[in-house]
């Protein structure tokens, strides 16, 4: 068996290759969205194309994406979340993580993706990339302060 590149662990043939050849349409957001992820696996720029709204066709530039396809090795598909996005819904959403080497470094690519049906097909509107979340560090307690185990004690005399 060929495992599919989406993560979903089935067969490329049955999975994501029927929606890349245009056999069959996707018929969810998320399958869309395995099947775009699939399609920078297998180097398949017209399909990326081809599945994006019209409207977003205006800053799509195919060779700077099959220049980041052929340049990558994929390294693993997360999905996230879904909302909607089924095949009986107009509109989803799928937010996901694409992990991928280039130049020797590890990249992750977070997206919040939003895809619409039109006559019957899934189309990839425009994404938002979701920030790291920040790193928070907590204050540090202050030798003379109160310890904050509750003792009463200055933290350098208790857990200090």
């Amino acid at each position: 068996m060929n495992e599919c590149p989406c993560g979903s662990g089935n067969a490329y043939e049955s999975c994501c290759e029927p929606y890349i050849t245009g056999k069959e349409p996707a018929p969810t957001a998320e399958a869309l969205m395995r099947s775009r992820y699939s399609a920078f696996v297998v180097k398949n720029v017209d399909y990326l194309g081809d599945t994006l709204a019209p409207e977003s066709k205006h800053d799509y530039d195919e060779n700077q994406v099959k220049t980041w396809a052929e340049t990558s090795t994929w390294l693993g598909l997360e999905i996230v979340s879904t909302s909607k996005g089924l095949a009986d819904d107009e509109t989803g959403e799928v937010e996901f993580i694409a992990k991928f080497r280039q130049s020797g470094a590890i990249h992750t690519h977070h997206e919040a993706s939003r895809f619409e049906k039109r006559d019957g097909n899934w189309l990839y509107l425009e994404g938002d990339i979701v920030p790291p979340m920040p790193i928070k560090k907590d204050k540090k307690v202050g030798r003379n302060e109160p310890c904050p185990c509750g003792s009463g004690k200055k933290y350098k005399k208790c857990c200090g």
